[in-house]
């Protein structure tokens, strides 16, 4: 026997050595969609977070300032806390704890807002009274107080003298 062991190769076809037309075209649909989806994903980040817009960059808007120099110009009226008790079916007292702040419109409108805090806290004590602890549930219920409290205290200030109302404690006993 000689050292030189014959191999047996089999010829090989050109269309198995090349990719086939299918898995190109699957590879490149692939590609398209992942290109399209990720254009997609930074335009909607862009847009919901605000990275892509001038005003965040402070760029002036059509207005003439830039949207962070608004910002500083509001001033904020901090509300003594407020303890209301809290409407229930049975026979315990539950109380609600609430400090608040209110964002004036503009420096010259804090001063009128802080002359008109008892008209303030006397509209919003009727609704405060009536709330009851399951009104209290949830991160929506936060929701719905702000704005409550936001409708009643531009109805009691009039119309462009509240900005924001930013609730800083809300805690039920």
């Amino acid at each position: 026997m000689s050292s030189e062991e014959i191999i047996d190769v089999a010829p090989v076809d050109a269309d198995e050595t090349k990719p086939s037309r299918k898995r190109l075209i699957v590879i490149g649909v692939a590609v398209a969609v992942l290109l399209i989806g990720g254009g997609a994903g930074y335009y909607g980040y862009t847009q919901f977070a605000g990275s892509g817009s001038d005003s965040e960059s402070g760029a002036p808007d059509e207005e003439g300032g830039s949207e962070s120099a608004k910002a500083g110009k509001s001033s904020y009226v901090e509300v003594p806390p407020m303890v209301v008790n809290l409407r229930g079916s049975d026979a315990s007292a539950r109380f609600l704890k609430l400090r608040f702040i209110i964002v004036a419109a503009d420096d010259s409108k804090a001063d009128k807002i802080k002359e008109k805090l008892p008209v303030v806290l006397d509209a919003l004590q009727p609704f405060l009274r009536e709330l009851r602890p399951d009104d209290l549930d949830g991160s929506a219920a936060v929701f719905r107080i702000k704005e409550e409290m936001m409708r009643r205290a531009t109805q009691a200030l009039g119309p462009g003298m509240v900005s924001d109302v930013l609730i800083q404690d809300l805690i039920q006993q």
